[in-house]
């Protein structure tokens, strides 16, 4: 008996092959660091260069808002491991995906602080890529008490207690983890030149990734 097989070509030209193949080839950029480490200004730097930024920190801050609390660090600490709780340790990172989506291209993503976030963003984005920023804790504790943030440590024990928070929820094995660590005990500038470099690099081999 002869059994045929007939193969039929892939849909390429469809919507949702083309759509599929944006988030594939979508470059995110991750970044991850400590408190005061230069996460923010490293998301500043791609802003300049003209790529998109969601910034993980501001789902919480929107979070407190909608319940009419002040973004104290008492206060976002307390709703950030709520939404962790309730709704999945990605569950922030889930919230972050519409708004990566929205964007065109390359999105830089600041404010990582678990493996199950990575993890998340992978599902959705294969192309990732992540960079750490690192500074010694005296370094970090003189530049957040020198910017004066609302949810900024006013004290060096409260500060620790910060650090400590921070890591309880895994940042430390992200940061271990990370593809690209970038050293922050430079001056503001030659850290902003660095960030540029190491970025416009990360660029050029998310390119040839998706070119393979």
């Amino acid at each position: 008996m002869n059994i045929r097989f007939t193969i039929y070509p892939l849909e390429t030209n469809s919507k949702c092959w083309r759509e599929r193949r944006k988030l594939v080839d979508k470059l995110i950029i991750g970044v991850a660091g400590m408190p005061g480490s230069g996460k923010s200004v490293l998301a500043e730097v791609a802003r300049s260069m003209g790529i998109p930024v969601v910034v993980m920190g501001d789902i919480i801050r929107e979070e407190a808002k909608r319940r009419g609390l002040e973004p104290t660090r008492e206060n976002l600490s307390r709703i950030m491991f709520e939404i962790r709780e309730i709704n999945g340790k990605a569950a922030v990172a889930k919230r972050c995906i519409p708004l990566i989506k929205a964007f065109e291209g390359t999105v830089l993503v600041e404010g990582i602080r678990s493996l199950h976030e990575i993890e998340e963003f992978k599902k959705h984005f294969p192309n990732f890529k992540l960079i750490a920023v690192h500074a010694s804790p005296k370094t970090r504790f003189e530049r957040l008490m020198g910017r004066e943030r609302r949810d900024d440590p006013k004290s060096w024990e409260e500060f620790k207690r910060r650090d400590l928070s921070e890591l309880k929820v895994g940042l430390g094995n992200v940061i271990a983890l990370a593809d690209i660590m970038i050293i922050n005990e430079k001056t503001l500038k030659e850290f902003k030149n660095e960030s540029e470099k190491t970025l416009k690099e990360v660029i050029e081999s998310g390119r040839n990734r998706s070119v393979s």
